[in-house]
């Protein structure tokens, strides 16, 4: 049987590091801070958070460093697109090419391998239920940040911030404030989204493990319109279908094709979804408001 309670489990593991990072990117937008390094910052937290639990054994010592490394490189986009306006477009693609280069050499030079570091002493996260408590934690994730953007006062200004943040300061309230904090709890998220990856789904280090997950993150938001309930259905979405080509290339199919799957299914979900809100919007034509 194709669908059964082992797809599911394995699509609820499969999800989690792209809730997280989704959730992360979910806030930024709500701040008026488009985040497309939700990639480099991931990264970055699966080596971090790798290589601490290697050196001190302490899988939690890993998780917290993911968090705290992934928070200081997010401040990168937080400098150049919040106090030096810039495009946070480019420098998210920046963050995500360095974070590559970075890493890549960061493994040559503390563990003296190219590829994959994986050793039998590194410890990974335990399981509770079948899944990481980094699991449990995305998903409380998604009722606390629709809580919060919807009935906190924090979220709520939040939310102002990032509609208008001019009239969000003649009120007192700093869009500057707002938008580091948002770029830096997103950064957490993202940590934490790589050490699950790379200390929960599996115990390794390879060069690009993150494979795209921070791109899909992104389109999560984009379907989710910046909701948490709605990036968790984007998400889910996401994680039913990277644990669908896994049960069919157990089925004889070749790796490219069920690698591919989760992004055929991306790039399918933002064509109609972009096709269904053309399709609401009504078009106006030069002539509506002239007058005879």
């Amino acid at each position: 049987m194709f669908f059964d309670s082992d797809l599911l489990m394995s699509a609820l593991r499969a999800l989690t590091p792209i809730l997280l990072a989704s959730l992360g990117g979910a806030i930024c937008e709500r701040a008026g801070v488009f985040n497309i390094g939700l990639e480099g910052m991931m990264l970055m937290g699966c080596f971090t958070a790798v290589a601490t639990s290697w050196f001190t054994g302490s899988p939690w010592l890993g998780v917290l460093a993911a968090a705290l490394a992934s928070a200081v490189y997010s401040l990168i986009l937080a400098v150049g697109a919040v106090t030096l306006r810039g495009d946070a477009v480019v420098l998210g693609i920046a963050l995500n090419l360095l974070a590559v280069g970075l890493t890549s050499f960061l493994l040559r030079t503390v563990f003296g391998v190219q590829g994959t570091f994986d050793d039998p002493s590194l410890a990974g996260l335990p399981l509770v239920g079948g899944f990481s408590p980094l699991a449990y934690l995305a998903w409380a994730a998604v009722g606390v940040a629709a809580l919060m953007l919807s009935r906190h006062v924090w979220g709520l200004r939040l939310r102002g911030v990032g509609e208008a943040p001019d009239a969000a300061a003649t009120l007192g309230v700093s869009p500057v404030r707002y938008q580091y904090g948002a770029v830096l709890v997103s950064g957490v998220l993202c940590g934490l989204a790589g050490a699950q990856l790379a200390l929960g789904n599996v115990t390794l280090f390879s060069e690009n493990m993150t494979a795209g997950r921070g791109w899909i993150a992104v389109v999560a938001v984009m379907l989710g319109r910046a909701l948490p309930l709605g990036v968790l259905l984007a998400a889910l979405l996401f994680g039913l279908s990277e644990a669908a080509g896994f049960r069919l290339q157990g089925l004889g199919l070749p790796q490219q094709a069920t690698d591919a799957a989760p992004y055929v299914v991306t790039l399918g979900a933002l064509f109609l979804t972009t096709a269904r809100r053309r399709r609401r919007t009504p078009s106006t034509s030069p002539s509506a408001g002239a007058v005879s």
